[in-house]
């Protein structure tokens, strides 16, 4: 540096470090503050710039390199007691947590979203539960610079609107979108499904509202297909359904915080679940694909296996089943069948639609009998059919049933035609499957599955 000076009187050194470094040097400018780095994109330390008459840069060199300095600066004894070759140390202003800080500092990166000023002494944690917008567990204070990292998972304006959420119909932006995927303790590569998952569930068929305002267990089931899943760590395999995976608990959760934050559905208010279920803080898995048998949930639904996609459904809570001793698609089929008869009540036909989530170890049974999907669903559909003389109200001693008009009926269908749905999931030791009854207004008069494609 100091020979440089000798050659270039102009030129001016920015430190991050400490000013009084290098010593006696002029135009030493203090950048400790990294404006200068962070305007310059610096991120090896050394960096030369070189400027035009007019200031615009029009080359840079990286670290230490005593060939390109000197063909750089035309100084052919440039350095001439350094080492060769010296790759240089990152700059500070790439250390982690730094650049959103710059960002917001000197890029004018902004959050439009209203800001909340807390106390000297004021706990970041508590004031969140203080002012309503935690799910009872604790949640990731929104600071500018963390809203700043997430929208940066996404390529889209932060001010695109998604639509109008329930019960309030407050506008939601994908900003928005973005400080309650913080609050959720998301990762930025998240963002994208979460905001599919919001999109879905404002789609007039999904009936959100609705949902939100049953006395019933019921609320959103969120199932992510397409390579999507993978890239972001998703687990599809032992466990899928429960706790220890990141990205599984806080998309779903971050869905219901966008319902509870921005579209103001609260338990006590317009949520008016008699007991819920533990899914409303999250409800969010994979569909195990690589391995399974079958078409999966998107790919039957119209969508490619190369697109990323979510499904919502109005669910209930898990209904564990087993059957560890059937080796063929009969017998298994039928044990389903039986304990699909439980879902709402087992007289009641036609009013919740349900997903089946087989394991591996079941799905196995049916691959080897070449069974597909469409075969296992019509199967069970067929074992599910029950005499309505046994379902109408009344039958058994039991008030409630059908109505007493489906009495004289031989057959009546415990599901909807495409009430029933299958996906593959879970660990592959186990021969453990599982039920999620739906909402017992599913269907056109109350909600149906929905599907959104993720977009970056």
């Amino acid at each position: 540096v100091r020979e440089l000076t000798a050659v270039f009187p102009t030129l001016t050194i920015f430190v991050q470090d400490a000013p009084s470094f290098p010593a006696k040097l002029p135009n030493v400018q203090d950048d400790t503050e990294l404006a200068e780095s962070y305007r310059r994109e610096i991120e090896i330390v050394p960096t030369l710039i070189r400027l035009d008459d007019g200031g615009v840069e029009n080359g840079r060199l990286q670290g230490w390199n005593k060939q390109q300095w000197r063909a750089f600066t035309q100084q052919p004894a440039l350095g001439e007691q350094l080492p060769d070759h010296r790759p240089g140390c990152g700059s500070k202003s790439l250390e982690p947590g730094i650049a959103e800080k710059l960002a917001v500092k000197f890029g004018g990166a902004k959050t439009t979203a209203r800001q909340i000023e807390l106390g000297t002494l004021e706990d970041e944690i508590e004031a969140c539960y203080a002012r309503g917008w935690s799910d009872g567990l604790p949640v990731v204070p929104p600071t500018p610079e963390r809203v700043i990292r997430m929208l940066g998972g996404t390529q889209r304006n932060p001010q695109e609107v998604i639509g109008l959420v329930p019960p309030n119909r407050a506008e939601c932006t994908v900003e928005k979108i973005a400080i309650n995927a913080v609050l959720a303790g998301c990762l930025p590569d998240y963002l994208p499904v979460v905001i599919a998952a919001v999109e879905a569930a404002l789609m007039d068929e999904f009936c959100m509202h609705g949902l939100l305002a049953t006395t019933y267990f019921s609320g959103p089931m969120v199932v992510v297909n397409g390579p999507i899943a993978q890239r972001i760590g998703m687990n599809s395999g032992g466990n899928a359904l429960g706790q220890g995976n990141r990205a599984n608990a806080t998309i779903g959760r971050a869905l219901q915080l966008v319902i509870r934050n921005v579209g103001g559905g609260r338990p006590g208010g317009v949520d008016r679940a008699a007991l819920g279920n533990p899914g409303k803080y999250t409800f969010c898995f994979a569909e195990a694909e690589a391995d399974s048998p079958w078409q999966s949930l998107a790919v039957e639904r119209g969508f490619t296996p190369e697109q990323s996609t979510v499904t919502l459904f109005a669910g209930d809570g898990v209904q564990g089943m087993f059957d560890q001793q059937s080796r063929t698609p009969e017998s298994l089929a039928k044990s389903f069948a039986t304990c699909l008869q439980s879902v709402a009540l087992p007289i009641i036909g036609m009013a919740a639609d349900a997903f089946l989530i087989v394991s591996p170890e079941h799905a196995r049974i049916f691959a080897e009998a070449s069974w597909s999907k469409a075969r296992l669903k019509e199967e069970l559909n067929q074992l599910s059919l029950r005499p309505g003389s046994e379902m109408v109200r009344g039958a058994g001693g039991i008030a409630e049933g059908i109505p007493l008009q489906f009495e004289s009926a031989t057959a009546v269908p415990k599901f909807r035609p495409g009430g029933l749905n299958i996906v593959h999931a879970g660990g592959k030791a186990g021969m453990f499957s599982a039920i999620v009854g739906g909402w017992v207004a599913s269907g056109e008069r109350g909600s149906v599955p929905v599907t959104a494609v993720v977009k970056q």
